[in-house]
């Protein structure tokens, strides 16, 4: 923050605080003219009086601990600009403080289960108990609460897998992540009237009915310039993370239009690491409950 907004919020909020007392003390004073306490002010409606009854004390009081309790505050932590409060607290100190402690606490937890393979892991009802809720916590606002997926995230339940569903690739998704590109193919395959003869075929080969004449059109187009990444058949190839496009199963839709919108503008897939984030032991688990899903 810049020197002069910090002295602006600085003045501002040192001079509301002076003006709430200022305004305390001012309509605590008597004026000339007024009332004297408990006397009838001369205001009244439908029968009804009005006494000149200051506010209690108490009241009061609680007025002046209030700013006091304020300036007291903004001493020790921080709120007046760049000053940051004599406890030197910040958000991010206290976030690690709690993490630390969770570490402390549930750490020997997952301590427990690292040295054990994941297939058996899987098997573990405790196990599977604690990976479920961490799925739920970090996984399902992409997969869903069911790993069933959507538009652009995978389903982790059915046994198709982009860089292959062995406990150690999915142990090594969740903690490095993984970044898939399918580049816009739109110009370079020559228009659009191309890029639909390519979309039929590729529809052909997960069975879907189309036009044979079309398809057969673009098949060559196929082999040609998507053959490198999907494999000659369109079976794919876990090591790039390209995707079978004979089993039925689409990340984006299957629609002859979808497939159609993907060559031509292209896809982009990013699953974020996670090994820093929750460490290699909550992540062991992670996967194996995973694992288990698709097992099933």
């Amino acid at each position: 923050m810049s020197t002069f907004w910090s002295s602006w919020i600085t003045i501002l909020t040192l001079v509301n605080i002076a003006a709430c007392y200022w305004l305390i003390k001012w309509t605590s004073k008597p004026k000339a003219g007024e009332a004297t306490e408990g006397e009838v002010t001369g205001h009244s409606w439908d029968g009804l009086e009005e006494f000149n009854n200051p506010l209690p004390r108490w009241w009061l009081w609680m007025f002046y601990l209030s700013m006091i309790f304020g300036l007291g505050y903004l001493v020790l932590y921080p709120g007046l600009g760049n000053w940051k409060g004599t406890l030197g607290w910040t958000q991010q100190g206290q976030w690690q403080q709690e993490v630390e402690r969770a570490e402390d606490t549930y750490g020997p937890l997952f301590k427990k289960f690292a040295g054990i393979d994941i297939p058996v892991l899987a098997q573990n009802p405790k196990a599977m108990a604690i990976g479920k809720r961490l799925f739920l916590n970090y996984c399902a606002q992409c997969h869903g609460s069911d790993a069933g997926g959507g538009p652009g995230f995978p389903r982790l339940s059915d046994g198709d897998w982009l860089y292959g569903g062995a406990p150690a690739q999915i142990e090594a998704s969740i903690l490095y992540g993984r970044g898939g590109v399918m580049p816009a193919l739109g110009a370079a395959l020559g228009g659009p009237e191309k890029v639909k003869q390519v979309a039929t075929y590729v529809a052909s080969l997960s069975g879907r009915e189309v036009d044979q004449a079309v398809a057969a059109k673009g098949a060559p187009i196929f082999a040609a310039m998507c053959g490198s990444c999907h494999m000659p058949a369109g079976t794919g190839n876990q090591a790039l993370g390209a995707p079978n496009l004979t089993d039925k199963v689409w990340l984006y839709g299957g629609s002859i239009g979808t497939i159609e919108k993907t060559i031509n503008g292209g896809r982009n897939g990013h699953m974020p690491a996670h090994k820093d984030f929750l460490g290699a032991d909550k992540v062991h688990l992670l996967a194996s409950y995973i694992y288990s899903l698709s097992q099933k």
